[in-house]
């Protein structure tokens, strides 16, 4: 019997990411046509003009042109109006002499947090829970990380997220624990005794093992 009180849901990495049509700071859009092309960090906040909310909102603004570098869009949601989106914006612009250059959502039917599983009544049911999807350029969903209420995100860590994704991506490799650009990755296991045989003649691999091994791209 599935549990009332947990969550339903909340999308799965490698499924396709819920397409929405949504108001917006930025105007309403739709986000399949919004999100083209580009990877996406679309994160969750429980209300306008709370305190954690306000460090996380103005930190991904600080670091809003390391996210566009590596073709990365924001966007942030909460189940608040374009009006507070607007007046809160303008607040933090005004205490903490940041601008926040990525579009809010606003989301009073609360249909794109249920759509994402933001909502988790064990938490509040009338305020979404601090979630970040990263979604690529084909609308699936890589990543998802859910943090209380009561914790700020580390920002770093999402865009060393982004930047590990991109680079398995590319590199058909995976990223070792506390991977930074520029450190060696990890050589996907062999799959065949034949592939074992192989490792032994990379002399470029740095070898634990046969199923570890690291490389420099």
């Amino acid at each position: 019997m599935t549990d009332p009180t947990t969550p339903s849901g909340i999308p799965r990495i490698g499924e396709p990411a819920p397409d929405f049509k949504a108001p917006t700071t930025h105007g309403e859009i739709t986000f399949s046509d919004w999100h083209k092309g580009s990877w996406v960090v679309l994160f969750s906040h429980p209300a306008d003009f709370t305190p954690v909310c306000s460090t996380e909102l103005t930190e991904f603004a600080r670091k809003s042109d390391e996210f566009a570098r590596m073709n990365t869009k924001l966007i942030g949601l909460s189940i608040d109006s374009i009006h507070s989106h607007l007046a809160w914006r303008e607040n933090l612009k005004s205490i903490l002499d940041v601008e926040i250059p990525y579009p809010l959502i606003a989301d009073l039917s609360m249909d794109v947090a249920t759509k994402y599983g933001m909502l988790h009544p064990g938490a509040s049911s009338t305020a979404t829970v601090r979630a970040v999807f990263v979604i690529d350029p084909k609308r699936t969903i890589r990543a998802l990380v859910y943090y209380p209420m009561n914790v700020g995100r580390n920002v770093d860590e999402v865009l060393r997220l982004v930047e590990a994704l991109q680079c398995a991506d590319t590199n058909a490799c995976a990223t070792p624990v506390n991977w930074r650009k520029g450190e060696k990755v990890i050589v996907p296991p062999p799959k065949t005794v034949n592939e074992v045989k192989e490792r032994e003649s990379h002399k470029e691999y740095e070898r634990y093992d046969f199923y570890l091994n690291k490389k420099s791209l």
